[in-house]
């Protein structure tokens, strides 16, 4: 038989990693690779991020490393890629880095996300992986007409999206990195608690509790927001790798490579090094994955306001107009209702919930238009990948809640 590949995941610890490393290193069942590096930022003893339940059962197995590192520090990348004396070096990387939060400023969105990224793929192509997968945030807006696939030139809006795609870009242009990009929708499923979709779950339960319809202003709701389970955005990386490791780069881009093209200031990547001139159309294989449930705004609000016992609607023409007008008001008035009946749902619950990693509060960017609509025809036809988790139900909706109350992070409340 031969030897399983080594891997390392680099960033990622408060969004993907902790579902990748268990699908990799499995508490119960058969692992998919010898040895597991987990590199990131964050302290994981003590925990100065959400872990989750689950994640340290699996930092507990035998050949499963935790680092805590500064990935903005090259030296510090570089030992990480070392492997433990008399294992085999890293043949998988997987780069889960990224800034996820939208209030930082755009430097700290190119500290964290391009000069990361960028110090740890030029390592990686120094050592010859094997395989390196690149996740990408739902950063894009895609145009009303939809599903889109991987040619399209999908943008990306605010600035730290920008720099998210610009990423790509620089990492694309990397030669001999085996490189393939795995851009995702909107993630939900057990212990995710980043993103759009928790924050949506957590403030239809309010309303649910209060008896009340959930309401926006983004009527009629078809735009698409479509949605993909941990389990398959942790199987997508897996199938990227063996099928990367199996092609090598050059072959991976005649089969699957597609244009990354500019779309940020030109006055603002003169001074930052690594980027690629507006002009370069430098490619890398890309797939997108989303689930079969062609989600949008109307059809996900609905089925999760239907989960709490509530409604989804949309505001009138004239309430509308209104509130857009008067978004800063809107956002404020609003989360007082959100914040303070949270704080009662977790201080009325049996026990009480002292710590959560669940918010209620809806900022600007949570009260936003989405368009986000993939096709994700190419992962399953080129790479052969079969999704786990394809519909968006409400049995995974009460798997959800269901292990964030065993684990004491959403309230346990009398007949809910």
């Amino acid at each position: 038989m031969s030897q399983k590949p080594s891997a390392i995941i680099f960033g990622g610890l408060n969004t993907c990693s902790r579902a990748l490393a268990a699908l990799l290193v499995p508490p119960e069942g058969e692992r998919l690779v010898s040895h597991l590096r987990i590199v990131d930022r964050f302290s994981v003893y003590p925990p100065t991020t959400y872990l989750g339940a689950e994640f340290p059962k699996v930092l507990a197995q035998p050949d499963v490393e935790y680092r805590q590192a500064n990935l903005t520090i090259p030296s510090a990348v570089a030992s990480a890629f070392d492997p433990p004396p008399g294992k085999a070096p890293y043949s998988y990387v997987f780069d889960l880095t990224g800034e996820i939060n939208h209030d930082r400023s755009e430097v700290i969105a190119i500290k964290l996300t391009f000069t990361v990224a960028r110090i740890i793929g030029l390592e990686a192509a120094r050592r010859k992986v094997n395989a390196y997968v690149r996740l990408q945030q739902p950063v894009y807006e895609t145009s009303d007409k939809g599903p889109h696939d991987e040619k399209e030139d999908v943008k990306p809006v605010r600035p730290l999206d920008v720099w998210w795609h610009e990423t790509l870009r620089m990492l694309a242009s990397i030669d001999d990195l085996p490189l393939v990009v795995l851009r995702i929708g909107f993630v939900y499923g057990p212990y995710v608690e980043f993103g759009l979709y928790p924050l949506v779950i957590t403030v239809a339960s309010i309303y649910g509790y209060m008896n009340k319809p959930m309401k926006t202003p983004w009527g009629p709701g078809k735009d698409g927001v479509n949605t993909v389970h941990i389990d398959d955005v942790s199987g997508g990386l897996w199938a990227c790798a063996e099928w990367m490791a199996s092609l090598g780069r050059q072959q991976a881009n005649l089969t699957a490579g597609e244009k990354i093209y500019f779309h940020n200031d030109k006055s603002k990547i003169k001074d930052i090094e690594g980027t690629c001139i507006p002009d370069a159309q430098p490619v890398a294989p890309i797939f997108n994955l989303v689930d079969d449930s062609e989600m949008t705004m109307a059809k996900g609000g609905s089925m999760i306001t239907e989960f709490f016992g509530t409604t989804f609607e949309f505001y009138s023409f004239f309430e509308n107009t209104l509130a857009k007008l008067k978004l800063d008001d809107v956002v404020e008035e609003i989360n007082e209702h959100h914040v303070g009946t949270w704080t009662e749902m977790l201080q009325t619950s049996n026990p009480p919930i002292v710590q959560t990693p669940l918010d209620a509060y809806m900022d600007h960017w949570a009260l936003s238009r989405r368009k986000l609509s993939y096709n994700n025809s190419k992962i399953k036809k080129v790479i052969g990948y079969k999704l786990i988790r394809p519909q968006f139900t409400h049995d995974a909706l009460r798997e959800v809640v269901d292990k964030w109350k065993a684990e004491g992070s959403w309230p346990a409340l009398e007949g809910r």
